[in-house]
């Protein structure tokens, strides 16, 4: 949310990234339920979080103008199956002795196709759905009888669909029962910016939603695309997790429980690299050393948010172990005043425990990683053309 592009409209998409991770069901929270569409024009505030599943209007022919455009819990059909006349495929060779054998093909592929369509219409479904084209002869016919279709629909569009109102994508217009259908409060075809949305909303199945970003260029709404992925993710694992801890530097030079009852359980109040040096002086020999490094690390996440705000980074460290020292173990780093110190637990600026726990023992494990090379390999070859290019450079 600190994105130079959509930091004017924070409060704006903040809201909507909390909405859209509660949509989803809270036992499982499947980021991929949120879809996200992007429409050029208008402003970031035109955005919108729509509670359900919404994908852009596909090709259709002219009867899908005399389709109705919304219904009130109608029964959604979805195909994996071509409801179109199609010519023969290329080298293909039907060979007649007569004008009625070859009339009776023809017949027999219009039969074919009307016996499919008469299929759909019995089983009750107002929405039907298909990966695959929907033909001209095949719009008509559903718009003369109040059926709305949409065919070619992307492969992901329509199992969020699936997922969201029930039924299954069927590839076979027979022996379709009720159990294959799904079902939605609302749908509507409805126009946002230049272009024409399906809509369903108040699925009942799965819970879902879709983001609409709007805004002046592609790479712009492309960026905000990027931003919203990484704050769902974070809004997510906070959930998952259940456990936050001051950000802005504080965790780093402050105590946090559920990280300490690793290091220390008995004494969760102290700061984590205060612990790690009074530690180290238990510890006879070099060790001592490398904990006493390890805990000067910590302070390297707060010292650089201080250098990226133009602060005076050993002054607001010194402030910092000053108020960690009389028990202040939420402040950190405050880059919006003159201070430059704050309690960031009551100005909402947290993160989730377990990503500073993934990061600590990341960077941890990276470290070990590097030490443990005890010898590189050196190329005299290489290193003798490197030594000629920089002589002709100076």
């Amino acid at each position: 949310m600190s994105s130079k592009l959509i930091h004017s409209e924070k409060p704006f998409f903040s809201n909507m990234v909390v909405d859209a991770v509660q949509c989803l069901d809270q036992d499982d929270l499947d980021e991929s339920l949120i879809g996200v569409k992007k429409i050029p024009g208008g402003g970031m505030q035109d955005s919108q979080l729509i509670q359900g599943v919404a994908f852009k209007k596909t090709f259709t022919y002219a009867g899908a103008e005399q389709q109705p455009k919304s219904f009130k819990n109608p029964l959604i059909l979805s195909l994996n199956v071509e409801l179109e006349l199609k010519a023969e495929k290329d080298n293909a060779e039907v060979r007649v002795e007569a004008v009625s054998d070859y009339q009776a093909i023809v017949d027999a592929e219009w039969e074919i196709i009307y016996r499919k369509l008469e299929a759909i219409e019995e089983t009750g479904a107002k929405v039907v759905l298909s990966k695959l084209p929907i033909g001209d002869l095949a719009t008509q016919w559903f718009a003369d009888r109040d059926i709305f279709c949409a065919g070619r629909v992307p492969a992901g569009d329509l199992r969020r669909v699936c997922q969201a109102v029930g039924g299954s994508v069927q590839s076979t217009c027979s022996d379709i029962t009720r159990d294959h259908l799904g079902t939605c409060g609302s749908f509507e075809e409805r126009q946002i910016g230049g272009e024409r949305y399906n809509i369903f909303v108040e699925c009942p199945k799965a819970k879902t939603c879709t983001l609409i970003l709007r805004g002046g260029a592609e790479q712009f709404i492309e960026e905000v695309e990027r931003s919203l992925h990484d704050a769902i993710m974070v809004v997510k694992r906070a959930i998952r997790n259940g456990d936050v801890v001051a950000g802005g530097g504080a965790t780093e030079v402050t105590s946090h429980a559920f990280f300490l009852t690793r290091l220390a359980p008995n004494d969760p109040q102290m700061d984590v690299s205060a612990h790690i040096r009074k530690h180290a002086l238990s510890i006879p020999g070099k060790q001592q050393l490398i904990m006493a490094a390890f805990a000067k690390a910590l302070e390297v996440i707060p010292r650089q948010i201080c250098d990226n705000a133009g602060l005076d980074s050993t002054d607001i460290l010194n402030k910092l172990r000053m108020r960690h020292a009389a028990g202040d173990k939420w402040y950190g780093v405050d880059v919006d005043r003159a201070e430059g110190v704050r309690d960031n637990m009551e100005a909402f600026v947290w993160e989730p425990s377990l990503v500073k726990l993934n990061a600590i023992s990341s960077a941890t494990e990276a470290a070990c990683l590097i030490l443990s090379i005890d010898e590189t390999v050196r190329n005299p070859q290489s290193e003798a053309v490197r030594c000629v290019l920089s002589m002709l450079g100076s």
